[in-house]
């Protein structure tokens, strides 16, 4: 585990916000008689109105934030995207894309003029993004890299009570959903919560509560085995009622999950006993959540295994699970490099490096998985390269 004095110090102004998101989780540790489980605590760290790490106004994305996302690295990721997705929304003005959690606004500043050279030209696009900071960054993104697509761009508080028909995409947003944190032992499941010390926060066990008691016990029917003793894990209690909300929206569409994360027996292999918890503070990764509150990200591994299994309950099917490396190649990233070839057909070098970091195994090939969940006769592209639904 990482040591405080590794991580850069705040200025003044992110030590003052810091307090601030402290002593609001402190007041919920009390209210609740002294503890709170993680999953409430990296709601509030998160999600605070006007404190939380996304509610609040610090740049997360890019180089001057504190982590760099798929789109950021690269237009070639979005320009895959809209190769994969412009045959489930050309040619028909009621398709719809929805970006569920904007970012920087790059990946709709980028896919928008992308699907328009693929035939989708009157494609909807909205964007659901509660943060009211994001949303002003999203919109000066469109308007300087985009801004002849800045007027189709609709912004949401909350999903859309009509139908829709298209394409829902999650980049790098399950992840970040808050997770309950677990340890079994002595035959039993302990819950990792948080309590107040003399300098801040520290862990606390209890007795875990009936869901996510009964979770872990689904989680070691499907593994076919007990968890190892002292093993410590995550578990997404909220994923399922995600995935249900999304999936109720789609007509017939696609819902499109892209994230770091693995199969449900990766994600619980014995080897990973102290689980996937991570955090990025100004482009450093640690695994101690319970520094710097409000001022770091949180996130743990997306077990797809569960998000298919959300999935096919909400009615939909898993049509295609693929690491980003196979995904990339399958929705064209050889012929966009191809097009983006300067004079003589000579490589734009800038694009060949940035590709090898969406698709190469020590990069984010493998880390990352893509899947497509579909209600209708729908199939994005990308996932002819290589099938992995069966280790699901």
């Amino acid at each position: 585990m990482q040591q405080r004095f590794e991580l850069p110090p705040p200025d003044a102004a992110a030590r003052v916000h810091g307090e601030r998101v402290a002593a609001h989780i402190h007041e919920a540790i009390d209210a609740a008689g002294g503890w709170i489980d993680f999953a409430r605590f990296m709601d509030l760290a998160l999600y605070a109105p006007g404190l939380g790490y996304y509610s609040a106004g610090a740049t997360k994305f890019g180089p001057a934030g504190d982590f760099v996302t798929a789109p950021e690295i690269s237009p070639l990721f979005a320009r895959c995207l809209a190769r994969a997705c412009a045959p489930l929304l050309a040619g028909d003005p009621g398709r719809s894309v929805l970006e569920v959690g904007a970012g920087s606004g790059i990946l709709a500043a980028e896919l928008l003029p992308a699907l328009a050279r693929h035939g989708a030209d009157k494609v909807r696009y909205r964007v659901l993004e509660v943060s009211a900071e994001l949303r002003e960054r999203q919109r000066e993104t469109l308007a300087r890299l985009a801004p002849g697509f800045l007027s189709r761009v609709e912004w949401l508080d909350t999903l859309p009570q009509e139908s829709l028909d298209g394409v829902v995409i999650a980049n790098e947003v399950a992840d970040a959903l808050p997770v309950s944190r677990f340890t079994r032992t002595a035959g039993s499941v302990l819950e990792q919560g948080v309590c107040r010390v003399a300098d801040g926060c520290a862990w606390e066990a209890r007795t875990a509560q009936p869901d996510l008691a009964r979770a872990v016990a689904a989680i070691e029917a499907d593994r076919g085995a007990p968890l190892p003793e002292g093993y410590t894990s995550e578990v997404s209690l909220r994923l399922p009622a995600w995935i249900a909300a999304l999936g109720a929206l789609l007509g017939n569409g696609c819902l499109l999950i892209c994230d770091y994360g693995c199969s449900r027996r990766e994600f619980y292999h014995p080897e990973r006993h102290e689980g996937t918890l991570t955090c990025h503070y100004r482009h450093r990764v640690h695994h101690d959540p319970l520094l710097l509150p409000g001022l770091q990200d949180i996130t743990a591994w997306v077990d797809f295994s569960a998000v298919a299994a959300a999935g096919e309950a909400a009615g939909l099917t898993v049509a295609g699970y693929a690491t980003q490396a196979h995904f990339l190649m399958g929705a064209g990233i050889d012929a966009e490099l191809v097009a983006a070839s300067g004079t003589g057909g000579l490589p734009d070098m800038r694009l060949v490096q940035q590709a090898k970091t969406l698709l190469l195994p020590g990069e984010m090939g493998e880390r990352f998985k893509v899947m497509a969940l579909v209600r209708g006769p729908v199939l994005p592209g990308g996932f002819g390269w290589r099938d992995l639904r069966h280790l699901l």
